[in-house]
């Protein structure tokens, strides 16, 4: 069972302190609820530029590697559509160092044309390497812009266009800061051999004066109920062709996530999985094939990503897996093929909480999502879910009009 205590502090900074008696290491992690999701779409890449942005040095810290690796810290980032995440793993005596250094950078970040020119420059480059300098590196972004009409699920965490991070000034960036990196909007989670009553007064000195912010209230369009499959066909200089189909169906934040997920894990999980035993191992179609919900918390999409084989058609293959997917559709599951994914999702999870990090970083996600109200409950709830379940979200998900199919063609 995974314990924790939550605190609050009057800014409005949720802390939540996790005891783990077993390791040396304290792990500290802060999630800021914002991602692309909250841009606005002519000035996209924002979420991802900050995740840059914040290792620039603070207001009063230049350099904020430096402090850290003196203590023997490691610190990283991630950004998606949904959240943004830092985090730093160090000895638990030189926890205050880390504390220092996140507070910094969330009262305020040293703002200088020289900073932002630097990691502007760094942000384009990862585009133009990811994105356009890469064998099938828009294939994620076209796919969304397919896939969503009015939801800002339809541009890529790194954004939709390079010129909106090249064109930012300084008075947009320093107003996004302001405000999404409050105290309010964030989430602190501390793991370690630790105890509330040594940690909280640390916390209290760091962040307790740091001003609150304006909170964010989210108002995002809701994306309509597509009724009409989408195709699009592109051609690259790739090696082979590749296909990408996508459906519309629930977030990681509705009740149906686990049915969905399993779902997901019966067509690809393993080279007994229904999608590659078949596709790949038995009629050879393809080289590799997948399906997976991006984990998405508002209405997700899931993914069906495939390598064609040589001399093989794309409408070949397609017809291939909507054949697999009526299957699934059509019959219900036998008992113990669902129960193999399920028992491989028990296993996953105790691993992925092995390290401290991990808990510190679920339990920060996890409250912001629905305040870690199925934190021990997760292995039960897939459990929980039936054959008839993953029938009915098959029938649900797997519909003609509610696909949208990229073909992505090699140009010869």
């Amino acid at each position: 069972m995974l314990t924790f205590e939550r605190f609050e502090l009057r800014n409005g900074l949720k802390v939540l302190i996790h005891n783990d008696p077993a390791t040396a290491i304290v792990a500290v992690n802060i999630v800021y609820n914002v991602g692309a999701r909250d841009e606005d779409e002519n000035r996209t890449g924002f979420a991802h530029l900050f995740e840059h942005l914040m290792f620039g040095g603070s207001v009063n810290i230049p350099r904020f590697d430096e402090p850290l690796q003196r203590v023997g810290g490691e610190n990283n980032a991630f950004t998606s559509n949904d959240i943004t995440d830092y985090y730093e793993t160090l000895p638990k005596d030189n926890l205050e160092t880390a504390l220092w250094l996140e507070s910094d950078r969330m009262l305020q970040l040293a703002f200088s044309k020289k900073s932002l020119d630097v990691q502007r420059q760094v942000v384009c480059e990862e585009f133009r390497q990811s994105y356009l300098n890469q064998p099938y590196g828009d294939a994620w972004a076209l796919l969304r812009a397919l896939a969503y009409k009015k939801h800002p699920y339809k541009w890529p965490t790194i954004g939709k266009n390079v010129k909106h991070i090249e064109t930012a000034s300084l008075d947009e960036v320093k107003k996004f800061f302001y405000k999404f990196y409050r105290p309010c909007n964030a989430i602190l989670c501390l793991a370690g051999n630790i105890e509330s009553k040594e940690v909280m007064p640390l916390v209290e000195k760091w962040f307790g004066n740091i001003p609150a912010g304006e909170k964010y209230i989210r108002h995002l369009p809701a994306e309509p109920k597509q009724k009409i499959i989408r195709k699009k066909t592109v051609f690259r200089k790739v090696p082979y062709d590749k296909i990408y189909m996508a459906f519309h169906t629930c977030g990681r934040i509705d009740k149906e996530i686990y049915a969905v997920d399993l779902l997901s894990d019966l067509l690809s999980n393993g080279k007994s999985s229904r999608l590659h035993s078949e596709l790949v191992l038995k009629k050879k179609l393809f080289s590799s094939i997948d399906a997976f919900i991006t984990g998405s918390f508002d209405k997700d999409i899931f993914v069906i990503t495939g390598t064609l084989s040589d001399n093989v058609s794309v409408v070949t293959a397609e017809k291939a897996i909507w054949s697999e997917l009526n299957k699934i559709k059509s019959k219900t599951v036998p008992v113990r093929e669902l129960q193999k994914v399920k028992n491989k999702v028990e296993m996953n999870y105790e691993l992925g909480l092995t390290g401290v990090l991990n808990k510190a970083m679920y339990l920060a996600i996890n409250e912001l999502i629905d305040n870690n109200s199925n934190i021990n409950k997760e292995v039960a709830l897939y459990n929980a879910v039936t054959a008839a379940d993953i029938r009915h979200q098959a029938q649900e998900t797997f519909r003609e009009g509610n696909c949208s199919v990229l073909y992505y063609l090699k140009k010869f």
